[in-house]
């Protein structure tokens, strides 16, 4: 199993690129940021958030050797072929460590505060698809004519292509639609999860990948959960909202054994709530040292 870590969106650039030089001197493979405009708390609501692909950009050109990604970007923020053109300029920044991890969108406060057309539901969904296909296509083709319900191409190209390739990972866990997406269109799939959550989903998705006529071993599996690593942690997770682990290390590396067994392929370490560098880089270190060490 691989590991990388979520790091805060809030941060000051010198304290970003400190965590992340930290991050990639320690050994993770990669670091993650969130694509989000502001926080999904009541009003008033002007805390910190930085802009998820500029800040990605100047990891891609001060922070070798690491993989970056958005976790994830939201579709209805931005058209998805300027998404595909900033996307190619990182890659290519990055000497080929960026993936475009993408979401249909779902935060309904940032949309309202900027202006951003909401839709429902199954419109996201569609709009999504639309994306999805425009994504590969500008990825892979030379050049894509696109006609759709919201999205319109006309002989676009993507040149200079991305180097030397552009994973698409796509972020969701709905069992109707999603599996299908997933199967035509990814190259990496998250979702929040416990391992108890984790199994079952991906049996679907597995079976969506098999449908399809593909190797379910050519879809890269990550996933990410709130940790407690302190010796009550295990009680702490339990009373969270969303999903969470905790405990000693080897009741972490337990954990993440039963990840393994349910089909992940890397842990994402979400350390997206603290806002202290040296205690950023502390809770990475102690994770690397205790837990990911010991997992095979």
């Amino acid at each position: 199993m691989k590991f990388s870590l979520w790091l805060p969106a809030n941060l000051p650039w010198s304290d970003l690129l400190a965590a992340a030089t930290h991050a990639a001197d320690a050994g993770w493979r990669g670091v993650w940021l969130e694509d989000h405009f502001m926080d999904n708390t009541d009003e008033p609501n002007d805390g910190a958030r930085g802009e998820c692909l500029t800040q990605l950009t100047a990891l891609a050109a001060t922070v070798p050797g690491i993989r970056i990604g958005s976790m994830v970007l939201g579709n209805t923020y931005r058209h998805p072929g300027v998404v595909a053109k900033q996307g190619a300029a990182i890659s290519d920044i990055s000497q080929g460590q960026f993936v475009l991890g993408v979401g249909a969108g779902w935060q309904e406060n940032e949309h309202r505060a900027f202006g951003i057309e909401y839709g429902d539901v199954p419109s996201r969904i569609r709009w999504f698809r639309e994306a999805l296909a425009i994504w590969k296509g500008l990825r892979d083709e030379n050049f894509v004519d696109f006609s759709g319900e919201r999205y319109t191409l006309e002989h676009a190209s993507l040149n200079p292509k991305p180097h030397p390739s552009l994973p698409i990972l796509i972020g969701g866990k709905g069992e109707k639609v999603m599996p299908r997406l997933v199967a035509e269109y990814a190259d990496e799939w998250n979702f929040w999860s416990t391992p108890d959550q984790y199994a079952p989903k991906n049996e679907i998705f597995t079976a969506a990948l098999e449908k399809a006529g593909r190797d379910p071993k050519s879809l890269w599996r990550t996933t990410q959960a709130l940790t407690f690593q302190q010796p009550d942690g295990a009680e702490k997770a339990a009373r969270m909202g969303r999903p969470a682990i905790g405990g000693t290390p080897q009741q972490l590396v337990d954990t993440m054994a039963a990840y393994a067994a349910g089909g992940v392929d890397e842990f994402i370490l979400p350390l997206t709530s603290l806002s202290d560098v040296a205690k950023i880089n502390d809770l990475g270190d102690r994770f690397l040292a205790e837990v990911a060490a010991h997992v095979s």
